[in-house]
């Protein structure tokens, strides 16, 4: 275990920290919780356990087959009664059925903010790498690899630069990675590598406005399709207003970058920069709701399909009530739009899996203990007829604080099909981790850790 230097930072936002933890061991699974500290009569517009956000932070997990182990990245802390973010890795053992003590892959020395928490990718030799989210043009962003294959005890940093919501893909040709930077307000960019060492030159995907003059801004979710296709569906921030955040587009790839087209085979050309575009799914600028995207995937023929929230506004509560669960789909030859459940925030976070004969949808669909928080009582959704029509069973009940941001590993193996973050909705708070799997069982990741490797705790 390495222990650097102590080092005495002053942060520029008048905080200060002793002691460099990158690279060193943190004693269990302790997750970051945050509050963004613009307040409504139901609380904060986002506050709550948020280890495992953001939706736009893709992916947070990987099966990976070659040693039978689930690795993942989170936003983690110190202690209990702490706020600093530690962008953290922990692996999970099939075979042994025991996690790891997680490491700090990069302190973020003070930052207390969960949107700079770390996505995940594992390249071809089983080399790690987290990409490590910066914040605007504040705070930059890294790229970390693994010094061994499928080995989380150190990594080397790779590059630092403006890169925010990391959601790096390993595809057939190699690296692709979604990515947004602050040139407009939020607009969307990517880049290319073939070893993840040299990268293209950032290029600009969308930046889209509605007069000449006028901020863009957008935010993304993205996939990989068999590693052929490329694909991300995206939302609109009118004037670069994040809280009007409005409708929907998609676009894809099937040449690693080099040419776009819509979901229909028409081509489009880089930026796009109109609102009314072949992109473009669903207007609901008109219909007056905003857009929280939520996870996306494929069918079995390479259909793409999204998750989403739906509501009338940002502000929590039931101001910008129905808060719609909405799934909208690629058929072969239309889209499909149709509403799964309702929820009590817009920030209520859930994963998709889609599979040949079944569809199914695990997020916080259920009332929790903090009314019209973050989170809630979790639920898995089923459909045997690709979103049509939906069974649910629930997966938590009476829950003491509310769980949070549901994600889906790539390549998920049980038990470790999804894992998430609970903690309270609106007031400071212990934050913990768990996984699950669909047959309704659960694991609690060990908040105290006496040695390298020990046995998640069965709550379910």
């Amino acid at each position: 275990m390495k222990l650097l230097l102590s080092v005495l930072m002053t942060l520029s936002f008048g905080m200060t920290y002793c002691q460099e933890l990158t690279d060193t061991k943190i004693n269990g699974y302790k997750g970051i919780w945050f509050e963004l500290n613009q307040k409504y009569e139901h609380g904060d517009k986002y506050s709550g356990a948020l280890g495992t956000y953001t939706a736009k932070h893709v992916p947070l997990a990987i099966y990976a087959k070659d040693v039978d182990k689930t690795f993942f990245v989170y936003g983690g802390t110190t202690a209990e009664d702490k706020r600093h973010l530690l962008c953290m890795i922990g692996e999970f053992d099939h075979k042994t059925g025991l996690v790891s003590k997680p490491t700090v892959v990069h302190d973020k020395q003070g930052v207390d903010d969960p949107h700079d928490n770390p996505s995940l990718l594992i390249d071809e030799e089983g080399f790690i790498w987290v990409f490590i989210s910066g914040r605007g043009r504040t705070r930059p962003g890294f790229k970390y690899k693994s010094k061994s294959p499928f080995n989380i005890e150190a990594f080397s940093k790779v590059t630092e630069e403006e890169l925010t919501y990391p959601q790096p893909w390993s595809v057939k040709d190699g690296f692709f990675h979604f990515f947004t930077k602050y040139t407009g307000v939020r607009q969307l960019y990517f880049e290319r590598s073939k070893e993840g060492t040299t990268w293209s030159e950032d290029k600009r995907l969308a930046a889209i406005s509605v007069n000449e003059g006028e901020k863009s801004g957008h935010y993304q979710v993205s996939n990989s399709f068999e590693g052929k296709i490329v694909a991300t569906f995206f939302n609109r921030h009118p004037n670069g207003i994040v809280d009007r955040r409005t409708d929907l587009y998609y676009v894809q790839s099937e040449d690693f970058g080099t040419s776009w087209t819509s979901v229909t085979g028409h081509e489009l050309q880089l930026p796009l920069t109109k609102q009314a575009n072949l992109s473009r799914v669903i207007d609901y600028a008109s219909q007056s709701k905003n857009v929280y995207l939520k996870d996306m995937g494929f069918d079995a023929a390479g259909n793409p399909a999204c998750l989403y929230i739906r509501s009338y506004g940002h502000e929590p509560g039931p101001r910008s009530a129905p808060y719609e669960w909405c799934l909208t789909r690629w058929d072969g030859t239309r889209w499909l739009t149709s509403v799964i459940t309702t929820s009590d925030h817009n920030y209520d976070m859930g994963s998709l899996y889609i599979s040949d004969n079944t569809w199914r949808i695990v997020g916080p669909t259920e009332a929790g203990p903090q009314a019209w928080g973050v989170g809630g009582e979790l639920a898995i959704w089923q459909s045997a007829n690709k979103g049509k029509e939906w069974t649910k069973t629930i997966l938590t009940k009476d829950s003491e604080l509310s769980h949070s941001y549901v994600r889906r590993p790539v390549h998920f193996k049980d038990p470790f099909c999804f894992f998430w973050a609970s903690g309270h909705s609106h007031d400071f708070s212990q934050s913990e981790l768990y996984f699950g799997n669909f047959k309704g069982e659960i694991w609690k990741l060990p908040y105290t850790m006496e040695t390298d490797y020990e046995k998640p705790i069965r709550v379910k």
